[in-house]
């Protein structure tokens, strides 16, 4: 593999991670009942939609295909995430307990991403989202344990 694929194929992985995290939230937003917890879920959300369209152009750029889709992973997650807020009768709660989950993946993931030998202009994006993706963990586990606080 070329380094070039080898860029492309880092940025796609990370891509599916995005759009995993933008599928996600969404579908947590909309069994969450609190506005609050919502309306947050719908930024982060938003967030990891418009990181995927970054590094989408970031793979154009390279001559390669970006990746449009998130992963079986991310299918599979979403899908417990359904039947588990149908047991729970859409309590907040498991919905940021399992966005928490989605995230501990995703900085798993930049992580892994981060450890490559990266061209600095790439470092500097997938650094810039890595952050962001500590960001939506930390909101998310402060809702998450906000919540467990008041129940």
């Amino acid at each position: 593999m070329t380094q070039r694929d080898a860029l492309i194929k880092t940025l796609n992985d990370l891509t599916e991670v995005c759009k995993d995290g933008e599928y996600g939230f969404h579908l947590c937003a909309e069994h969450a009942k609190a506005r609050d917890v919502k309306a947050s879920l719908e930024i982060r959300s938003e967030e990891c939609r418009a990181s995927a369209i970054a590094l989408q152009a970031q793979v154009a750029d390279l001559g390669g295909t970006p990746e449009s889709g998130g992963t079986a992973r991310g299918a599979l997650h979403r899908g417990w995430v359904a039947i588990r807020s149908a047991l729970a009768r859409y309590d907040d709660l498991a919905m940021l307990e399992e966005c928490e989950r989605g995230e501990d993946i995703a900085v798993a993931r930049y992580a892994d991403a981060l450890a490559k030998d990266l061209p600095v202009d790439m470092r500097a994006l997938v650094e810039a989202q890595y952050q962001g993706v500590q960001r939506n963990h930390a909101k998310v586990k402060a809702m998450r344990d906000a919540l467990r606080a008041a129940t």
